[in-house]
């Protein structure tokens, strides 16, 4: 029956428990065992929290008044939480870093409240890069994530583990968190659907208001749009005291994937904007993804336009997003050393995250809210190109060029900055929703030579979840990739 369950999403094995053809209880065994099995090839999960599961498991089987299975979205269904941002009371958490190593959470954030509420059981935590700093998931402390695609490239990162795992088949989706890219370029990379939310949509609370000034969101990799959709549901909504909260929806996202997505607008690009990286000329197979998926758009009855990347230019500001970032570095490590009491040192901290720390001490708080202000500017011009060229949606690939080999990113003697250069490549693109807020998703539309995924990205206005999950689900339906699997998934032997 295990292998039988690989072809359900978390919804669809929703109702297998609903109608009793399986237990929460017997469902997290199988999922313990798919665990056992591959994660000694990909190295996904780093903690297991097999007791606190089994508890929670038994809960659901049970159907307790506090827990009935009739009136929650998952049920009983596992989950992996990203090793990043979001604590489960009682379990490890170290933001794949050294200098948090060994800590335990002392409360539950407000995501993964709602995320036990919604059914969904905790199995484990997946890997991600030191506080999310690279878009690889290749930490010291934990060792790397290998991609299921093929074991020597990058899963991508920073919510690589979840994307590893998804795309292995250990469950339908997983935890991850996005500052720049970290749930749109793993599923690039793995295969997958990855939705970043409008700023706001999910809360950071009790921790955080505007982590990272605003440019860190938290969701999912799914490997369905209707598994994404269902999970922004019971998620999304402001929580007490936060410091703003997206457009409320007209209707629940669960709906929304059923409308009429209609004829949209959608421009695309084919390079880069000028001044986010030093190579603006897409790779042959990320040029040949977007270009792709334009013409999937238009057979379906878009409106398709390639527009200039010079539209979308603004003057210093990769710039200053690095300023910014390197700031949130700054704060993640001050935080930490106020928590556990202790000066964290250099040789605690991967090279990128402690040039990002030295970086961040030279800038002063006017050069700062100097910087925040400037990529507000930039976001008022992305909303205008929208408006004036009466665009819906801007299309483009999530990544610049496809999925690197582990260890690329690892500096060098004669070359301590490489890993910057290839962050751009990876960054250039998804990093322009973080700043501007706006909702975004990498969808698996193409596969190159190698059987390789290569995702496409699709922007959406502010506040406009609803029509990315539209158009999402048309696209799933014309171009299914939920059966395409990797050489390393729970149904193969290897």
């Amino acid at each position: 029956m295990a292998d039988e369950l690989v072809k359900y999403d978390a919804m669809g094995l929703s109702d297998l428990i609903r109608k009793g053809e399986i237990t929460p209880a017997e469902l997290l065994e199988i999922t313990i065992h798919r665990i056992e099995k591959i994660n000694p090839k990909i190295n996904a999960v780093i903690y297991k929290m097999y007791d606190q599961a089994h508890v929670a498991a038994e809960i659901w089987s049970s159907g307790t008044k506090a827990t009935k299975i009739s009136d929650s979205m998952f049920c009983g269904i596992p989950f992996l939480l990203k090793d990043l941002i979001a604590e489960c009371k009682n379990t490890p958490l170290s933001e794949g870093s050294r200098a948090v190593h060994g800590y335990i959470s002392k409360l539950d954030s407000e995501i993964v409240k709602r995320q036990k509420a919604s059914g969904l059981i905790i199995a484990g935590k997946s890997n991600s890069a030191e506080f999310g700093v690279l878009p690889t998931t290749e930490p010291p402390i934990h060792g790397p994530t290998f991609n299921p695609w093929d074991l020597n490239l990058t899963p991508g990162g920073s919510s690589g583990g979840s994307a590893a795992a998804v795309a292995a088949g250990i469950m339908p989706m997983a935890h991850g968190c996005d500052g720049g890219g970290s749930i749109r370029i793993p599923a690039s990379c793995c295969g997958l659907f990855g939705l970043k939310p409008t700023r706001g949509r999910n809360p950071l609370g009790p921790l955080f208001g505007d982590l990272g000034g605003g440019i860190i969101h938290e969701h999912a990799v799914t490997q369905t749009v209707r598994d994404s959709a269902a999970l922004l549901d019971v998620t999304s909504g402001p929580d007490l005291g936060d410091p703003y909260y997206a457009p409320p929806i007209e209707r629940p996202f669960l709906e929304e994937i059923k409308k009429d997505v209609g004829h949209l607008r959608i421009g695309f690009l084919t390079s880069v904007p000028e001044g986010w990286n030093e190579e603006t000329a897409l790779h042959p197979d990320c040029d040949a993804a977007v270009r792709d998926a334009a013409q999937l758009c238009e057979d379906l009855g878009h409106f398709v336009e390639e527009v200039s990347a010079a539209q979308l230019n603004h003057s210093n500001l990769p710039q200053t997003f690095v300023l910014v970032f390197s700031c949130f570095v700054e704060h993640v490590i001050a935080y930490w050393e106020r928590e556990l009491g202790k000066k964290i040192r250099q040789d605690e901290l991967e090279p990128p995250t402690w040039d990002l720390y030295q970086e961040s001490l030279k800038t002063t708080g006017g050069a700062y809210l100097a910087a925040k202000e400037e990529l507000q500017r930039f976001s008022r011009k992305i909303a205008n190109w929208y408006q004036k060229g009466n665009f819906d949606l801007l299309l483009s690939p999530t990544m610049r060029i496809p999925p690197t080999k582990i260890g690329s990113f690892q500096p060098s003697p004669d070359d301590p900055m490489k890993w910057i250069r290839i962050a751009l490549s990876f960054v250039a693109f998804t990093r322009t929703q973080n700043i501007t807020g706006e909702p975004a998703m990498s969808i698996p539309l193409y596969w190159n030579e190698h059987n390789i995924p290569i995702g496409v990205q699709f922007a959406g206005r502010f506040g406009n979840e609803a029509t990315l999950f539209r158009l999402a689900a048309q696209l799933e339906q014309a171009r299914p990739w939920a059966n395409i699997k990797p050489p390393i998934h729970c149904t193969n032997s290897f």
